[in-house]
């Protein structure tokens, strides 16, 4: 089986499970105990906050556990939002094809009141600083923009799009879920003021999170219940999940520029064997792109043909969000860089990782070579297209 859907959830590393191993049964306190076993899980809870606030260049008093990036995003924008409510504020910025836990919390948003206004991300997958510059009013509140598309691995300018929103003095929140443990991060360095991010697309568990919230910023409470998380988040942490995560996240950073350098070798050399496939697109700028990120369409097939037929030749793949996986929508993510719908229906998400292999890519490029040839056999579509009756959209 070769694994390519990294950008849905990783493997856990050994680090991460051993990590969690003693704090499920040995130390398995609640920190918020007064006796000795919570407070030896208490003294654990305070390290992993200091290692995870060292690799984010932040401090320990501004990081936040949550249940991962979905929970992180609403925090943080609902915050925002309720910040910039008490001063009459209620504009926010964001992008056409962010993750859907920032674009359904501004909906919700929006029938509050708010104005959103969300920027064309071109066909390039990117935005520039400038047209966040041009788009912020008085009454701007928050701009929101992911650092890396989940869906196409686009890396938006993010330092740029901070120094304009602190030179405007409007928070800036962005969602990293998928740029932690891949890209060097500096919430400091780049004027971020809130930043969500989740272990388990950097081979940590699932189920846990972190908030980077600027000191001083002031936070909604989106859970109620007891007084953790500095009263902000309530409910008992998960201490073997926190220590897996800022195991894998040390892991992770550590080994960031070889491991960048090795997987994106080996992304293009992906790419280059996908594009030979005659009628086929990248989905985005090829850079700035994500290390394991490709995105292509294929026209003439539905998607997820591609990814059933792909999977019984041992392949795991996707064509887009996890957490979409069973609309029949096309991407939003595609048709907010222009492709048409019949297009978009025809796309595959390959995310690799550090685990993979050439000799995988290979038989990658080899099976989806084989795969397309099978489908577009089928197609009625595709039939017509090359007898005349329609005329492509890829060249």
């Amino acid at each position: 089986m070769i694994y390519a859907d990294n950008a849905a959830t990783t493997a856990m590393c050994d680090e991460a499970i051993a990590a969690m191993i003693p704090y499920c049964k040995q130390i398995f306190g609640n920190p918020s105990s007064l006796h000795t076993v919570g407070q030896v899980a208490k003294e654990a809870l305070n390290d992993a906050r200091e290692r995870i606030a060292k690799l984010l260049g932040c401090e320990p008093t501004e990081v936040y556990f949550t249940s991962g990036g979905s929970e992180a995003d609403n925090q943080a924008i609902l915050s925002a939002a309720a910040r910039g409510a008490k001063t009459g504020k209620k504009h926010i910025i964001s992008t056409a094809f962010e993750h859907h836990a920032v674009l359904h919390t501004l909906k919700k948003l929006e029938k509050q009141g708010f104005e959103v206004t969300l920027l064309d991300v071109h066909e390039s997958g990117l935005v520039t600083a400038q047209e966040v510059a041009d788009a912020i009013r008085e009454d701007t509140c928050l701009v929101t923009i992911m650092y890396a598309n989940n869906e196409i691995g686009t890396i938006q300018p993010i330092a740029e799009i901070g120094a304009v929103c602190k030179a405007r003095k409007v928070p800036f929140h962005t969602d990293a879920v998928q740029a932690v443990g891949h890209l060097k991060i500096d919430v400091r360095r780049e004027n971020i003021d809130m930043l969500s991010l989740s272990a388990h697309k950097f081979h940590g568990p699932k189920g846990i999170g972190v908030l980077y919230a600027r000191k001083g910023f002031p936070l909604v409470n989106v859970i109620e219940g007891g007084a953790q998380e500095r009263g902000k988040r309530a409910g008992t942490e998960n201490i073997p999940a926190i220590m897996g995560m800022a195991a894998a996240m040390e892991k992770a950073c550590v080994n960031l520029e070889k491991n960048a350098a090795y997987v994106s070798k080996l992304r293009d050399k992906l790419i280059d064997g996908l594009l030979t496939i005659p009628h086929t697109v990248l989905n985005g700028a090829r850079e700035p792109r994500l290390p394991g990120n490709v995105n292509v369409c294929f026209e003439g097939i539905e998607g997820e043909g591609i990814l059933l037929l792909l999977d019984a030749k041992g392949i795991c793949a996707s064509s887009g969000s996890a957490c979409t996986s069973g609309s029949l929508d096309p991407s939003h993510v595609l048709l907010a860089i222009g492709r048409p719908h019949e297009i978009a229906h025809g796309s595959l998400r390959l995310s690799i990782s550090e685990e993979t292999t050439e000799a995988d890519v290979d038989a990658i490029i080899q099976a989806t070579k084989e795969t397309v040839a099978t489908l577009r056999s089928m197609s009625p579509v595709w039939r017509d297209l090359q007898e005349g009756k329609r005329q492509y959209v890829i060249q």
